[in-house]
């Protein structure tokens, strides 16, 4: 199962306090992630796939006390990937066949469409502040009313409806920025 990207994030925060399990469970969640982007981006070739995911694991283990937790962990984890494929890419001499841009999503190519779209989802709201992503995630994709997200999140209506808007205007920003290859500043 394809953990989101606050679950993943927990776990790398757990981990960096000194949490073993998590640290082991974020390094095995990621790794099938990992497989299937290096795979789409490499071929057949699953052994050379198998030990970049081994060493991008690796650096990841070993630069975990660089990583700022108050990033999203998922375009932290796709840098290092990145940067290992290029580096196969050279010892190898070879082209690529895709580019590493050409492709944002960050996910094994064995998971359903409807996985992919919960990780795209969350990689997304986890652009928006806690709250904000709450009550998007609340009235949008739980389907609750906008009552019952006040109540649930100790709001006023109005403040849902406000906060609901201005959210869904933020991210129309940022896809609409991701689609035309601009930038995107959250605020």
């Amino acid at each position: 199962m394809t953990l989101s990207e606050p679950e993943l994030k927990a776990l790398m925060t757990a981990g960096l306090t000194g949490d073993r399990q998590a640290h082991g469970r974020l390094l095995s969640a990621l790794a099938p992630l990992l497989r299937g982007y290096f795979l789409q981006r490499m071929g057949a070739d699953a052994a050379e796939a198998e030990d970049l995911v081994q060493e991008t694991l690796l650096a990841i283990h070993l630069k975990r006390g660089v990583y700022d937790t108050t990033q999203p962990l998922t375009p932290w984890v796709r840098a290092i990937a990145n940067y290992k494929l290029i580096d196969a890419w050279r010892r190898k001499r070879a082209r690529p066949t895709q580019g590493i841009e050409d492709d944002d999503e960050f996910v094994a190519p064995d998971q359903s469409e409807g996985a992919m779209a919960r990780w795209d989802l969350d990689v997304l709201l986890s652009k928006l502040p806690e709250r904000a992503s709450g009550v998007v995630r609340d009235v949008k994709i739980d389907g609750m009313t906008v009552a019952e997200t006040a109540a649930k999140r100790g709001m006023t209506v109005a403040s849902v409806k406000v906060g609901l808007h201005r959210s869904l205007k933020v991210l129309g920003m940022i896809v609409r920025g991701a689609r035309s290859g601009g930038e995107h500043e959250d605020g």
